[in-house]
């Protein structure tokens, strides 16, 4: 049987870190593997900064709304929110970067997707009437090699 939770805050820096560390202690305290919940917390603060970034941006501040539940396997983390949808409704592709150009041509951003996309086994995106709800799912055994 799995174990649920859920954990709301305003989505705003400060609360954001607050309830991103709430999720984590909860997690560390229903027994989940201790480096995977350092990826977690990688994949959690990425995506819950998009929202404060992105979803949020030039609106009034809304609330991130994180849904965790837990078996022997897997981990889900549902992360939602009423901001603006994702472009074209599709999440970015988190595609890897060249990084062997010249310092001045380096990509200033583009890597958190990739990073969450690497740490998870799927990542599922919805838009409805109520707004965003993004879904991480991690593996809580040994973590097979993705391809590259």
């Amino acid at each position: 049987m799995a174990e649920t939770f859920t954990c709301s805050f305003t989505a705003t820096e400060l609360d954001a870190r607050s309830g991103i560390q709430t999720v984590l202690d909860r997690l560390r305290a229903m027994g989940v593997p201790e480096a995977r919940a350092d990826e977690v917390q990688i994949a959690l603060t990425e995506a819950v900064n998009n929202v404060v970034e992105h979803a949020y941006a030039g609106m009034a501040v809304g609330d991130v709304n994180i849904d965790c539940s837990l078996d022997t396997d897997h981990l889900w983390v549902s992360i939602g929110d009423s901001g603006v949808p994702f472009k074209n409704n599709e999440l970015p592709s988190g595609a890897r970067q060249d990084l062997t150009v010249a310092t001045e041509d380096l990509p200033e951003g583009g890597f958190g997707w990739l990073l969450i996309r690497e740490l998870t086994s799927d990542v599922q995106y919805e838009r409805s009437d109520s707004g965003n709800n993004l879904a991480l799912r991690f593996e809580l055994q040994a973590r097979n090699a993705k391809p590259a």
